[in-house]
């Protein structure tokens, strides 16, 4: 298989851009809203959030339903807007069924990594939130379009998609390794993007898809 049918495989959806975010982009915005609606009603049970797999608390569903948990405004505002700015333009390019299946395998593959980190590392705490879903639609938004120019606010210099996502999880991966930053479930994190990349590579992509354009 060439990369022109490789690209033509990641792409399974011919979307009209003048529909409705509603209506083109039900599992972002269903995101988006579920998250919201779980903080500001602040219904938080322990239950939901990701318990290492020794602590008593755990229970198989925690895989799914910690990604909803947000501990902050902060947290949960920076979330959902990358998932509006990444999530969306994605549903629209592959379907609903399919960014579902993405962002699902990336906030479980998050969730997975996690567990492992805690088990080596002995961590007994809770971990929450959608950021290892969004890194995964992060790494998905680099690879559809590479060359797309980022703009954020923390960094007022506009940057191509896939060195940002180079350099993101280039931080991601430090962080990590020397606990700079603890609170922060960085491992989580290179989850989503690990477990994402293992699916767009069974969609068909390769790295000279994104490297060569």
């Amino acid at each position: 298989m060439n990369l022109q049918q490789r690209r033509a495989g990641l792409n399974q959806r011919q979307s009209s851009f003048n529909q409705s975010l509603l209506t083109d982009t039900p599992v972002s915005i269903g995101v988006i809203v579920i998250c919201a609606i779980v903080f500001f009603t602040h219904f938080q049970p322990p239950g939901l959030a990701l318990w290492p797999l020794d602590s008593g608390f755990f229970t198989p569903w925690q895989v799914i339903s910690y990604a909803f948990l947000h501990g902050s405004f902060n947290h949960l505002f920076f979330n959902m807007f990358a998932v509006w700015m990444f999530g969306t333009p994605l549903e629209r390019s592959w379907g609903s069924q399919r960014f579902l299946t993405f962002y699902g395998a990336c906030v479980v593959g998050a969730a997975v990594i996690q567990l492992l980190v805690q088990m080596i590392e002995g961590g007994m705490y809770p971990t929450i939130g959608a950021s290892g879903g969004v890194f995964g639609l992060l790494l998905a938004y680099g690879v559809m379009w590479p060359n797309n120019k980022i703009f954020l606010m923390f960094f007022p210099v506009p940057i191509s998609a896939k060195w940002f996502v180079l350099i993101y999880g280039g931080i991601e991966l430090m962080l990590g390794l020397t606990r700079s930053m603890p609170g922060i479930a960085h491992f989580a994190h290179l989850g989503g993007m690990i477990f994402g990349a293992g699916l767009l590579y069974k969609w068909g992509w390769r790295p000279g898809m994104t490297w060569k354009r």
